[in-house]
């Protein structure tokens, strides 16, 4: 089964920008080399597992940064050297790889490839540092997760109240 690239109308107004399958593979190309790197920095390590509840932990600590990475303010300076607004990005920059780059930088779900390799990544390498920002990030998640909640549950009180 094949799947069609999505194409932005932006990008099908400029086909010559667009990224080509090598542009992506040579982004993918990257991502493997990292993930040699860390596989050849753990290979002599002893072998300690990864829980359920750490790999949880991994999980909502990737979340975490991905989401500041593609989506908050803080964020804008690692998106805007690939996109055409940092604070609000749309719209991958220039072409080839650095549009690639921008279409990474804006997707959560990509970055968080990206971000689980590096937080993985430290916790294999440096279980202790790992460990730390694991949390730091995961607790940062629980916090967004339980703001969204509290806001949700305000705005149904309000609406409640308003009937």
């Amino acid at each position: 089964m094949t799947h069609a690239i999505e194409q932005s109308p932006a990008a099908a107004m400029h086909p010559a920008q667009d990224p080509l399958p090598r542009d992506y593979g040579a982004l993918n190309a990257v991502y493997a080399a990292l993930l040699a790197g860390v596989l050849a920095a753990n290979r002599n390590r002893p072998e300690e597992r990864i829980s359920g509840a750490e790999l949880a932990q991994l999980g909502l600590a990737t979340f975490a940064l991905s989401k500041v990475i593609a989506r908050e303010r803080i964020g804008a300076w690692v998106r805007e050297p690939f996109v055409d607004d940092a604070v609000h990005p749309h719209r991958p920059r220039g072409h080839r790889v650095r549009r690639a780059l921008g279409e990474l930088v804006m997707c959560t779900r990509c970055v968080g490839a990206w971000s689980a390799l590096g937080l993985v990544g430290l916790r294999v390498t440096s279980p202790r540092a790992g460990r730390t920002v694991a949390a730091v990030l995961a607790t940062s998640a629980a916090n967004d997760f339980l703001q969204a909640g509290f806001q949700a549950l305000c705005g149904t009180a309000n609406r409640a109240e308003r009937t």
